[in-house]
C-alpha cells in the first residue's frame, strides 16, 4: 500500500480510538516520555537564542570577522531547516526512539566539540553538525508524543512540549548572559553535554519505540535531494538578502532555484511509489492551514522579537542579562499559557483558541509599534506578556493540527513540516522585517539628521550611520562634544524607533491574516491512531 493511499484512507475514514494499554513501569509511560523528550528538545531550543549572547565574546577570543560570526548562527539554522523533513522521514522509517537518541548524542557531542574549538572554522563546522543532529531530534520528539498519548491527552502533552520550547527560546539570552559574564563563552556549549547525557539515560530507560504497520520501507532519494536543494536555496536567500539587497540578481537567482526545485519536487512526489512527503497530505485543508499558520506566527514573533533585543540593549542600554529579564513576562505567559491552551483546545477544538491567540499577538505587536525610546518597563512588560499569552495557543494548536491531521506512519514527516515551517517563518520574518527597518531608516535618517542641524555627512558616511542606526546604535564620533553626542544619540534612537514601529505594524498585519487562516483549521482527524498502536 502506498503512502498516498494511506493518507486518503485516513482522511476518509479514520479508525475509532483504541484504548491504550496502561504502561507498566517506566518504559513507554506517556508522562515520563514527555519529560524525557522535553530534556532533549530543551537543548535545541536553547541553542537557537543562547549563542547570540556569546557571539561577541567568541569574535574577540578567536579574532573572527563579523561575517564569520554571523555563520555561527546562520550555519545552525540553515542545517536545521534543510534537514528537518528528511529527519522526520528517517524517524518514520527506523523508529522515533532510535532517531531521537542518535540526535541527542550527536547534538551533545557537537556542543562539546565547539567548546574545545580554537578556530572560528571549527566552531562553524560543529554548529552545522549541531543543526543536523537537532533536526533528527525535534520531529522524533513529536512522533514519540503522538504515539504515546491517547487523543484526549495529546493537546495537553503538546502544550507542555510547546511550553518547554517557548521558555527555552525566551530564556536563552538570560542563561547565556549569566554564563558568558561569569564563566566563559565555552560554557554556553559545554552545558549541553551533561544535559545530553541526562536525556540519553532517560531515553534508554523510558522511551518505547512505536512504529505504525504501514511505516515506509524505502527512501525517496531524489525527493530528499530536490527538497534539500529547495530549502537550502530559499533559506540561504533569506539569510543573505540583507547583505546582498532585495533587488540584487543573486538574491532572486537563489529564490528562483528554490521555486524550481520545489516544483520539480512536487512533480516527482506525485510519481514515486513511496514519496518523501505524500502530496495527499496537503489535501487536508486543516493540515495545510496549520503549516501556513506556523509560518505566519513565526514571521510575526521571531521577526518582531529580533528588534526588541536591539531596542533593550542599544536604545535602553541594558546588559544582556537585564534585557533577558525584561523579556520574562513573555516567557512566563508562554509557560503558564501553553498547558492551559492545550486543555482549552481539547475541550473546544483549535479554531477559537488559534484565532484568539493570533488576535492577541496582533494586539501585542501593534502595542510594540507604539514604544518609544523613553518608554518605561511597565508598558513594555504589558505588551511582552500579551505576546506570550497570544503565542501559547498558536504553538500548541498549530502543532496539534499538523501532526494530528497526518496518519500515524507519517507523524515524523508531519513533525518535520511543523518545525520547518517555523524555521522558514523565522528566517522570512527576520529578512522581510529587517528590509522594512532598513528602508525606513534610510528614508528618515537624512531628514532627521538635517532637522537636528548636525554636521552634514558624505554619502558613504551616511550609509555607515544608517547601518549603525538599524540596530539602535548611535554613530557618535570618538571626539564629539557632549552636546553633539546627545543630539546624534537622540536622532539615532528616534529614527530606530520609527523603523521598529513600522516593522511591528507589518508584523501586526501578518498576525491579522493569520487570524483568518486559523478558522480553516480543525481538530486532528487521525489523532485517535496514536497511543496503543504499533508498539514494538
Amino acid at each position: 500500500m502506498t503512502s498516498q493511499t494511506t493518507v486518503e484512507q485516513a482522511d476518509k475514514a479514520p479508525e475509532p480510538a483504541s484504548a491504550p494499554t496502561p504502561a507498566k513501569g517506566l518504559r513507554g509511560h506517556p508522562w515520563l516520555t514527555l519529560f524525557s523528550v522535553a530534556i532533549g528538545v530543551m537543548m535545541v531550543a536553547l541553542d537557537g537564542t543562547i549563542v547570540a549572547i556569546a557571539n561577541p565574546a567568541i569574535q574577540k577570543d578567536l579574532g573572527a570577522t563579523f561575517a564569520e560570526v554571523q555563520w555561527i548562527t546562520n550555519g545552525y539554522f540553515l542545517a536545521l531547516a534543510v534537514a528537518l523533513i528528511t529527519a522526520g522521514k528517517l524517524g518514520d522509517r527506523f523508529g522515533h526512539r532510535q532517531t531521537f537518541l542518535i540526535g541527542v548524542v550527536g547534538f551533545a557531542a557537537a556542543s562539546g566539540a565547539i567548546g574545545l574549538s580554537d578556530s572560528i572554522a571549527l566552531v562553524v563546522t560543529f554548529r552545522v553538525l549541531q543543526g543536523l543532529f537537532g533536526a533528527l531530534l525535534m520531529p522524533a520528539a513529536l512522533g514519540l508524543l503522538r504515539a504515546s498519548f491517547p487523543a484526549e491527552k495529546l493537546n495537553m502533552a503538546i502544550g507542555i512540549w510547546g511550553m518547554v520550547i517557548g521558555a527555552s527560546t525566551a530564556g536563552g539570552p538570560i542563561l547565556g548572559g549569566l554564563l558568558v559574564q561569569h564563566v566563559s563563552w565555552q560554557s554556553v556549549f559545554f552545558i549541553n553535554v551533561p544535559v545530553g547525557v541526562l536525556a540519553l539515560v532517560l531515553g534508554l530507560v523510558i522511551l518505547k519505540d512505536h512504529r505504525a504497520e504501514n511505516a515506509p520501507r524505502s527512501f525517496d532519494v531524489l525527493g530528499i535531494v530536490l527538497l534539500s536543494a529547495a530549502m537550502f536555496c530559499l533559506v540561504w536567500a533569506l539569510i543573505k538578502a540583507p547583505e546582498w539587497g532585495w533587488g540584487d540578481g543573486l538574491t532572486w537567482t537563489f529564490i528562483g532555484v528554490a521555486v524550481l526545485s520545489f516544483v520539480l519536487f512536487a512533480v516527482w512526489e506525485s510519481k514515486v511509489k513511496e514519496p518523501l512527503i505524500p502530496l495527499a497530505l496537503f489535501r487536508s485543508v486543516a493540515l495545510s492551514a496549520g503549516v501556513v499558520l506556523m509560518v505566519l506566527m513565526a514571521i510575526a514573533f521571531m521577526g518582531g522579537l529580533f528588534f526588541v533585543t536591539f531596542y533593550l540593549q542599544n536604545v535602553h542600554g541594558m546588559s544582556p542579562v537585564d534585557s533577558g529579564l525584561h523579556l520574562l513576562p513573555l516567557t512566563c505567559m508562554m509557560i503558564v499559557g501553553s498547558p492551559l491552551a492545550g486543555a482549552m483546545i481539547t475541550k473546544v477544538g483549535p479554531r477559537i483558541p488559534l484565532a484568539g491567540g493570533m488576535a492577541l499577538t496582533a494586539a501585542a505587536m501593534f502595542g510594540m509599534s507604539t514604544l518609544e525610546a523613553g518608554t518605561g518597563s511597565g508598558p513594555m512588560s504589558l505588551w511582552f506578556a500579551l505576546l506570550g499569552l497570544g503565542l501559547a495557543p498558536v504553538m500548541v494548536g498549530a502543532t496539534e493540527v499538523i501532526v494530528g491531521n497526518a496518519p500515524m506512519e507519517l507523524s515524523g514527516v508531519a513533525g518535520g513540516l511543523q518545525q520547518a515551517a517555523m524555521q522558514i517563518g523565522g528566517s522570512l520574518g527576520t529578512a522581510v522585517l529587517g528590509a522594512v527597518m532598513a528602508s525606513k531608516v534610510d528614508s528618515d535618517l537624512p531628514g532627521n539628521w538635517a532637522d537636528a542641524k548636525l554636521p552634514a555627512l558624505s554619502e558613504a558616511d551616511l550609509d555607515k550611520a544608517a547601518e549603525a542606526v538599524q540596530v539602535g546604535v548611535a554613530p557618535v564620533p570618538p571626539k564629539a562634544p557632549p552636546s553633539v553626542a546627545e543630539q546624534i544619540t537622540s536622532v539615532a534612537h528616534d529614527t530606530f524607533m520609527s523603523g521598529m514601529g513600522l516593522a511591528c505594524l507589518v508584523a501586526t498585519g501578518v498576525a491579522v491574516v493569520a487570524v483568518f487562516v486559523a478558522f480553516l483549521t480543525k481538530r486532528g482527524a487521525n489523532a485517535e491512531a496514536g497511543a496503543g498502536v504499533g508498539h514494538i
